[in-house]
């Protein structure tokens, strides 16, 4: 009776904190890239203050600004190069046009269907298609109000979390004695944080690495812009799975528009799918190592129901939260066989051989 009390409870919390997830999601969203992004940028914080002993708040303040810079630098530059590829737009729409409309004549014979029920008037124009969707263009850049807001409230939480690091770490070691031992909390802590780390280094490391093959293979195929759709499309690595399929439909449309064959966009998504399949098999379990160890079939659920919840910033948090909650589950007594399931996999769970409950002890 007891433990079904306990398990109802369990339940009644995850579904309220779900809820308070879900209600509160403009606060918290925000609060949690901040969190994550202070974790990256805290070693350049540690070095001011140890190597060239600067004092706590300008540390905090040159890392930031720092970091800021960057990232403006970055969004700079690709929206530079969109203005530049937006500024063809209307001659890849003719190519492209040109290129599609023979495909549609064959394919009209062939199956003896009407291009325009598979296409509609093909004399819509792109303006025309702009001008159809204005109003959701304008709900787009209404909703980026709010992105904007975070762009300016996660500097400053990242600040306030750098600033008072020592004393929140005291408040949660306060919070946690009756159940926890200091000691046992202090390992937490210091575990999520690595976690944090190595998954936070080990995607920049990947982007960089997918960034350079992407290129190269665009480079291969001669297409316009290859090191910027390269780089685009290992920034989008952001969106763990979704990302790099998306990055690769923008580079796809060039060659389709620019080369004298169809081939060359199938070509593109071919390299990018390729690249894809090393980057998650080999790539970032080589780099990232054991520390983050969630199985894939975790990882994706974990994505679905994270952007279900709070939508791309969802997918972006899904995999560091959950990783996160691995080290939770792992120090704590009934919680321990959560922690097993979010795991890695051992071989012998992928063999014919029945595994007996005897054989689960190796949590």
């Amino acid at each position: 009776m007891e433990s079904k009390n306990h398990l109802s409870l369990n339940l009644l919390g995850i579904v309220l904190i779900v809820f308070i997830a879900s209600v509160l999601q403009d606060f918290i969203i925000p609060l949690l890239f901040s969190i994550i992004l202070s974790v990256l940028i805290f070693p350049i914080v540690k070095f001011f203050e140890t190597k060239l002993r600067f004092n706590r708040i300008l540390s905090i303040t040159l890392a930031i600004t720092i970091f800021t810079i960057i990232i403006f630098a970055v969004f700079v530059l690709i929206g530079i190069q969109f203005e530049e590829i937006m500024s063809k737009s209307s001659k890849y729409y003719v190519q492209i046009e040109q290129k599609i409309t023979p495909m549609l004549k064959d394919l009209e014979k062939t199956i003896g269907v009407s291009s325009k029920d598979i296409v509609g008037n093909s004399e819509l124009k792109a303006k025309e298609i702009v001008k159809q969707n204005s109003s959701k263009i304008m709900q787009f850049l209404t909703k980026s109000g709010g992105v904007l807001s975070d762009f300016i409230l996660s500097p400053l939480y990242m600040f306030l979390f750098l600033l008072y690091r020592n004393f929140l770490v005291s408040f949660i070691y306060r919070i946690t004695a009756e159940f926890c031992p200091k000691e046992e909390m202090r390992r937490i802590v210091k575990e999520v944080y690595k976690v944090q780390q190595n998954y936070l280094l080990g995607l920049v490391s990947v982007m960089a690495i997918v960034g350079v093959l992407n290129s190269i293979g665009l480079l291969i195929l001669g297409i316009e812009y290859p090191i910027f759709f390269g780089f685009l499309c290992a920034l989008l690595l952001l969106v763990p799975y979704i990302g790099i399929i998306i990055g690769s439909l923008l580079p796809a449309l060039i060659a389709l528009a620019t080369k004298d064959s169809y081939w060359y966009a199938i070509g593109v998504i071919g390299i990018f799918g390729f690249i894809q399949f090393l980057e998650g098999n080999f790539i970032t379990p080589k780099i990232t190592g054991t520390k983050v160890s969630l199985n894939a079939f975790v990882s994706i659920l974990s994505i679905v129901l994270f952007s279900m919840l709070w939508g791309i910033p969802g997918m972006i948090l899904a995999l560091p939260i959950t990783a996160s909650l691995k080290v939770i589950f792992d120090h704590t007594e009934h919680l321990k066989g959560f922690g097993f399931l979010l795991g890695e996999a051992k071989d012998k769970y992928f063999t014919n051989k029945v595994v007996y409950d005897d054989d689960l002890e190796d949590n």
